[in-house]
């Protein structure tokens, strides 16, 4: 993997890349500029197919005609040649002039074992229910209040748990996009100065791993519900970090594990309303050495008006499915201050996400 550039070069980029999209808008007339927002769920549905049929791992080998193609996917010739059509006119696969189609660099990210493969995210945008939560959104914005559960009968995390089919695949998407943003996180944030690193809440331990590679003096702790099914102490010991960390089985609300430098908190507090985030925080605060940090890690809304921003559309999902929401640096800081915080600052990485840095007050 190449080297990342700053921050604040792909914030640049983005402008850029955002400026001419809106030009493309601003010159098109009104009606079919539109009419492309409003089809953008069909293109999402044609990579779910894809990515499905794992078409992208069937021409790794090299480009085949739509024949070779269905017969290797089990699917139709004729209709699954339409599909990569559409794809290929917007860079996801390449149509060659003897009929054959072929990988493209956007293509090679649906294969699941590629580097930041978005296989995984892919199949879960494009899954039926997913669609069918999606069909909800116009309940929460007329109520104010999380659809999901009024539709399935439970909460979210409830029912992802009860369908481990679905839970797999949403487990699977969210791990795809996670592992975007741990190399992002370590080139944008210094962890060097803290000797003990809790990942609060993570999962099996990436972040944590890479945070403790990255400094070799550090140790850590990681806390998660699931450390004893989640495979966790196996990767650690495969990293070669069995030594450097202990595990700490425990959940949102449990009491957190004390004595460290830095608590990471990466995509914890974005799912919950504000008095569920402060009692997380307050908890942390309570259990962090003095002198120590909590390092919010979400995708900060830019105060900057109409501004495009990957957290706008989380936001909604989010809305959607439990109530939570991406929140702005001053709500951030009002948040923090509530727990007994006060932010000291905002770091910016590669990615969508940022590190909200606070210290006691």
């Amino acid at each position: 993997m190449p080297p990342l550039p700053p921050a604040r070069v792909v914030r640049a980029i983005e402008g850029v890349r955002s400026a001419l999209q809106g030009l493309t808008r601003k010159f098109a007339p009104p009606p079919f500029a539109l009419l492309e927002l409003v089809q953008g769920a069909m293109v999402s549905q044609a990579l779910y197919v894809a990515a499905e049929l794992r078409v992208a791992e069937t021409l790794t080998d090299g480009p085949l005609r739509p024949e070779q193609i269905a017969q290797r996917t089990g699917s139709d010739p004729d209709t699954l040649h339409r599909v990569l059509r559409l794809l290929a006119s917007y860079d996801v696969f390449t149509e060659l002039k003897d009929g054959r189609f072929g990988l493209t660099p956007m293509a090679r990210a649906l294969v699941e074992d590629a580097p930041m493969s978005m296989r995984g995210i892919a199949v879960l945008m494009g899954h039926p229910i997913h669609w069918e939560d999606w069909g909800c959104l116009v309940d929460a914005v007329r109520t104010g209040e999380p659809s999901l559960p009024k539709l399935r009968g439970m909460g979210a995390f409830d029912y992802l748990e009860a369908n481990p089919e679905y839970g797999a695949v949403f487990t699977a998407g969210m791990g795809a996009m996670s592992a975007t943003e741990t190399e992002p996180l370590l080139a944008a944030y210094d962890f060097g100065r803290f000797g003990t690193v809790v990942d609060f809440c993570g999962g099996r331990g990436d972040l944590l791993a890479g945070v403790l590679k990255k400094v070799p003096s550090a140790r850590g702790i990681l806390s998660d519900p699931r450390v004893g099914t989640n495979g966790a102490a196996a990767y650690l010991r495969e990293q070669g970090l069995s030594e450097r960390c202990s595990i700490a089985d425990g959940g949102l609300f449990d009491p957190v594990p004390s004595g460290g430098d830095a608590y990471m908190l990466k995509h914890i507090l974005h799912d919950w309303p504000e008095p569920q985030a402060v009692e997380i925080l307050t908890n942390v605060r309570k259990a962090m050495n003095p002198g120590g940090r909590v390092l919010v890690m979400e995708m900060v809304i830019p105060d900057k008006r109409n501004a495009a921003h990957a957290g706008k559309l989380t936001d909604l999902w989010l809305m959607l499915l439990v109530g939570g929401k991406e929140r702005t640096r001053a709500q951030y800081a009002d948040l923090l201050a509530k727990a007994g915080f006060e932010l000291e600052r905002v770091v910016e990485t590669p990615s969508a996400l940022s590190v909200v840095e606070a210290r006691v007050r």
